[in-house]
């Protein structure tokens, strides 16, 4: 795996453009700017031309939407289309309503996607494939992730990220599989629209190979939260969020190798 892509982000610092849910922002821009990425947040159609031609990459996030926003969304990924800017597309609890579903499919049709990031429940929904979603959770299924990662790649044309305690990267053909991490990313909201930003910020170091991006972030994300677990005394979802922002700002190469579970196909 390509991990010097961690000192090619910080040498970097890429704008990432999100458009983001205002239940987890302020986490997805704290974490974006430890990392070392620089983060801008938008809901404003009007910017959205001048915001995407000044950004290295964009994360568009469905977790709070109104109409407003959906138009912003389809706008951002039509002008990140037009100007080759990597974009990444978070369906947060897409299986929860049809009309959620619904959104994001028109949404998915009006621009191409790079990288879709999101729980078994929101990839499976994608994928039209069987799977008990739960609200926003990823809930509970029979069907095998990594058939059903690979659905969603071919279905959209793009990179998939089907995270959870195993998280699965795939393009389509090849699968990637990191099994880092920690039960608090569970307990703490913010941790899955964070990835999708930190996916985000590697597309915009790897821009000729966007499963290589999603690998190196998913990693680097959960090695962070596997390593402030191991210095925790006990379960606590509060500390535990901020001292990943810490090991965001700190976290090296070398660490992220020492405890890294990644496994092929």
């Amino acid at each position: 795996m390509e991990l010097q892509l961690l000192a090619a982000l910080r040498k970097k610092q890429p704008i990432v453009l999100n458009l983001a849910n205002f239940v987890t922002v302020q986490d997805v821009a704290n974490g974006l700017n430890a990392l070392g990425a620089s983060p801008i947040m938008s809901a404003e159609i009007e910017e959205a031309e001048a915001l995407v031609q000044i950004a290295d990459a964009v994360c568009l996030n469905l977790g709070t939407l109104t109409t407003q926003q959906v138009e912003q969304m389809r706008a951002v990924g039509k002008f990140a289309n037009q100007y080759h800017k990597p974009v990444v597309f978070d369906p947060v609890a897409v299986g929860a309503v049809p009309y959620r579903k619904r959104v994001a499919l028109d949404l998915l049709k009006s621009f191409q996607v790079d990288v879709l990031r999101g729980n078994a429940g929101e990839i499976a929904t994608l994928a039209d494939m069987e799977w008990q979603a739960k609200g926003i959770d990823a809930g509970s299924g029979q069907g095998d992730v990594v058939e059903i990662a690979k659905a969603c790649a071919q279905k959209f044309d793009c990179c998939v990220v089907l995270s959870g305690p195993t998280d699965v990267i795939t393009d389509g053909q090849q699968v990637i599989k990191i099994s880092n991490g920690s039960p608090l990313f569970q307990l703490h909201v913010g941790s899955g629209d964070l990835l999708s930003s930190i996916v985000a910020a590697f597309t915009a170091v790897s821009t000729s190979n966007y499963y290589q991006a999603a690998q190196v972030a998913c990693l680097v994300l959960a090695a962070a939260g596997e390593l402030v677990d191991s210095q925790l005394t006990a379960p606590r979802p509060a500390t535990f969020a901020v001292d990943l922002i810490d090991r965001l700002s700190l976290i090296t190469i070398d660490e992220i190798q020492t405890v890294a579970k990644v496994i092929k196909g």
